[in-house]
Formats: structure tokens, sequence, C-alpha cells
């Protein structure tokens, strides 16, 4: 594992080389499953196998063999892409995309299951020989079509797969999978043209990727895509109700929705469904100029779990996952504001603003809190713009800012994050300052074992 002073330490990457999006968050006895993106040979995208780690309590997490490498002559023989991890009759099956040499955007849907059901470690996949989705339907004139996903509803196995249509429009498309071995294309879940997905989202998508689908234990779905117009650009989320259709099984009605994470370095979110409550990992880019990853052997990061819920309003509530407290030193290292503390590589920050309040974090990145307004400002050195974000007015306004390495996750209140990559100069020793009359400042230094 690097030593690089950016790398991050406690969140899910591998001991080097490239990684991206988070696949099959999944629970089977008492640990927790997270497989994703990775090429083993290099810090660049191709070559794409799935990592996989482990852990029994989200904060501390093992290294495993890889589970999925493309197979030599197979429908995965270009990259083993990005799906799901389910439970298919007391077997953890992976539900991926597989792409050939001569795809253009266009997978198959493919199949491996654990080849021991019994093995903790889930340590040895066997995929099958031929796809159970060999493409996406001919009369749709799909161009994108990738990242299947399979939840359930009223006792019914379904699965979505991101699409891009020839015209520009995405969408997520619906199938029928109650049999993981037979598919139906049942419809279009929903696309582009949505009047309420254009007033979340924008209309500059040609695709969106990864669907994930959701339901919070209050009964509300939602909807979260990755917003593709050529590259990964952002993420958005969507919250409705699901019902059944006539035409399609399903469709999903949006009531609202908006940015998923307001920050600059994030996409390709997954979400593991849990009885109460719901888990959603997302991958973090690097952000520093050409050649340094390679330099550095490693690219990306997962961020921390969140647990994804909504507000009565129809807006997404998101919060870390309160196991990572466990992570925090017995005693903080800053108590109050003021400047001058020197600030570790990996901390966990929470302020109280009650006025206007600026929360200096080194030299790379600022945050104006201003409760009056309702508003979060976040102003990362060499960007000419911040982030700019909006919630709720009131008499105080809680911000949580979770740093390991070049990760930093910003959390306002519970109604919005923001992702951005911050890196240390060599031999900087980054300083808090904070200001702002009868602000509550606490941080924390991360301890305890690092992933392994």
């Amino acid at each position: 594992m690097s030593r690089d002073s950016n790398a991050p330490r406690f969140r899910v990457r591998p001991p080097a080389n490239w990684i991206n999006d988070p696949n099959g968050p999944f629970r089977w006895g008492d640990r927790y499953h997270l497989f994703y993106q990775h090429n083993p040979d290099a810090p660049v995208h191709t070559n794409v196998h799935w990592g996989h780690a482990s852990s029994s309590d989200l904060a501390r997490w093992q290294h495993h063999p890889i589970a999925l490498t493309p197979t030599p002559g197979g429908p995965d023989e270009a990259g083993c892409w990005s799906g799901c991890v389910v439970d298919d009759d007391g077997v953890p099956t992976a539900v991926y995309t597989g792409i050939d040499h001569h795809h253009t955007g266009v997978g198959t849907v493919c199949l491996a299951r654990a080849a021991d059901p019994d093995d903790p470690a889930l340590t040895e996949w066997k995929p099958l020989s031929l796809p159970v989705v060999p493409g996406p339907p001919t009369d749709l004139d799909v161009v994108m079509f990738r990242d299947p996903f399979v939840f359930r509803h009223a006792g019914r196995r379904w699965a979505l797969v991101g699409a891009g249509h020839a015209d520009g429009t995405p969408s997520v498309l619906l199938y029928d999978c109650d049999d993981l071995t037979d598919w139906r294309f049942a419809g279009v879940l929903l696309d582009g043209d949505d009047p309420v997905a254009v007033d979340a989202f924008g209309d500059k998508a040609v695709g969106w990727e990864c669907p994930q689908l959701l339901v919070t234990p209050g009964g509300h779905w939602v909807l979260l895509v990755s917003l593709w117009n050529g590259d990964p650009s952002a993420t958005g989320y969507l919250t409705g109700r699901l019902e059944p259709s006539a035409e399609a099984g399903l469709r999903f009605t949006p009531r609202t929705g908006g940015p998923l994470d307001h920050g600059r370095d994030f996409y390709a979110p997954a979400v593991l469904q849990e009885p109460e409550r719901t888990l959603m990992w997302g991958w973090s880019w690097e952000s520093r100029g050409p050649g340094e990853a390679e330099r550095a052997d490693w690219a990306g990061v997962l961020t921390a779990p969140r647990v994804v819920d909504v507000h009565a309003d129809g807006t997404l509530r998101v919060l870390p996952a309160p196991e990572l407290k466990t992570l925090r030193a017995p005693e903080p290292f800053v108590t109050r504001a003021g400047t001058g503390t020197r600030l570790p590589e990996a901390y966990d920050l929470a302020v109280t603003a009650r006025t206007v309040t600026t929360v200096r974090l080194g030299e790379g990145l600022m945050l104006r809190i201003d409760p009056t307004s309702g508003t979060l400002a976040v102003h990362r050195a060499g960007r000419p713009a911040p982030v700019e974000v909006r919630v709720a007015r009131g008499a105080e306004l809680n911000v949580r800012v979770l740093v390991d390495g070049s990760l930093y996750e910003v959390f306002v209140d519970d109604r919005a994050t923001v992702t951005e990559r911050v890196y240390r100069r060599p031999g900087g020793a980054p300083q808090l300052t904070v200001t702002g009359a009868d602000s509550a400042v606490t941080a924390w230094g991360l301890v305890g074992p690092t992933l392994n």
C-alpha cells in the first residue's frame, strides 16, 4: 500500500494501480463485501477486473483476491465492467457488464457465481460461458448499454440497465429477471425526456450509467443515475413512486430530484439495500495533472459509506454511516475555533456554525458557512469558482468533513454532500483555521488498522 501522503488509508482502494466504480456491495453472513472496477497492472483505465474487499464493521476492510477476470474469447474478454451482486437461491451471484474487443459502448449482461457459498471470504468466482443478455433491444436504437442492477419489487426480481439512444436521449431500461438466467425486456423505466428529470439534471447527458434503485423505510423510491455526456460528468437522484404498469410491468414516476453529490470528484455510486437502511459508496477519481497518478502508482478511491434516505419534502437525505465514528481517536485534537492547529493526514471534523463561519483546511480548501442564508461555499485552490450548496435557513448549520489523504467528503446538515480531491504539497504541513462567533468545532484523528 502506498505511503504517499495523498493516498487514502481508511477508504477502499487496491494496494496499487487503478480503481473506478464500486460494484456489488453485498452482505453475506456477518461480512460486508465490496467489489470495484480494477486494473491490476497499471494506474490507468484499461484491462478492467473486479477487485474485492470485505469488512465486518464498514470501517476496517480486508483485501481479497481479484474476483472477476476477463475470459479470453468470452463475452467479457475486454473487461468485466460494472454491475451488482445478488443472492440467487443461496448462491452469491455477480451480474455484470461484459465487453469484447469490438464494443462501442454496448455491452452484454453476464453472470458469475461464487464457487463456494460457504466460504465467508467469497474468494473464488466462476463465470457463465454465455451472457444472459447479448445486447440491447434491436428496435430501440441503443448506442450505450451497460451496468445492470437487480432489485426486488412485490416479490419479483427485476433489473435496470443504463442506456443511451442514437438521438442523444438517455434512459433506464427495465428487465424481468425473476429467473436470473432468463431475462425478458419489459420496457423503458424512465428516459431523459421526462420533465422532472430535465429539471433535475438538465439536458446535456446522452446516457445514464450505473442506475440504482432503492426504497426507504418510509416507502419512498429513489432512482440514482450517473450522467454520461461522452465522459463521466456528474450524478443525480430522483425520488418518486414505483408502480405497476400494464405496458412495462413497472413504471417510475418521479416527484423531485437534483444533484446526488455537488462536488467535482464523485461518480458511479452503488447501493446496498438493507432491511432498515440503504448504504451507498461512490468512486472519486484523481484530479491531479497528467502523469502524476502513473508516477504515484495508484489512481482512484471509493468514498466512505453513506446512509441514504428521503426527507418529507422528497429531497434526499445523506449521512455518513455511523460505524465510521469507530475510527475516531479516543480524544479530539481540536475542541474549539481558532488558528494554527496542524492537520493529520486523516481526520473527522464537525462544525456547528451559528453565524458566518469560515473553515480553512490548509491552503487547499476553504469552507464558508452561512446559516442565515442556508449556504455553504467550498473554495478549492486552483479552481476559479466555488461549489455552492443551498439548504434550509436556520439558527445553525452543521457541517461534517471526512478527510482521508486527498479525499475530502463534506456533509451539509443531512441535505447535501460535496466530494473533492485536494493534494498536499511535498513537505507541506496544512493547518486548521476556524473563525466565526459562537461556532462549535470538534475534530478527531483517524486511528486503528487501515486497509490491508
